[in-house]
């Protein structure tokens, strides 16, 4: 299931080939749609800058254990802003 709140990214603009997810959770629950949307082989940008502190953290540590059990792959991209690809996406990091 996509989450409401995700943002695809069309794929004419879209170097992966496949849908990109942004998501702006405000809870942690919503914060769990990630690794759903993950499961489902989608690429995943996750802002979690509106949470507040403590479930921001908790938030970054379950979908960081759902990224790596999925064997996945997740990049932070900023304090709290993290891309989460399932294994068969290159990432290019420099």
């Amino acid at each position: 299931m996509i989450p409401a709140n995700a943002e695809p990214i069309p794929l004419a603009a879209n170097p992966w080939g496949q849908e990109v997810l942004v998501m702006h959770p405000h809870r942690f629950n919503a914060a769990m749609e990630a690794i759903g949307a993950l499961r489902q082989q989608k690429t995943v940008v996750l802002n979690l800058s509106l949470m507040p502190a403590d479930e921001a953290q908790r938030a970054a540590d379950f979908v960081s254990g759902g990224a790596f059990a999925l064997d996945g792959q997740q990049e932070r991209l900023g304090e709290l802003v993290f891309l989460l690809a399932p294994h068969h996406v290159d990432l290019s990091r420099s």
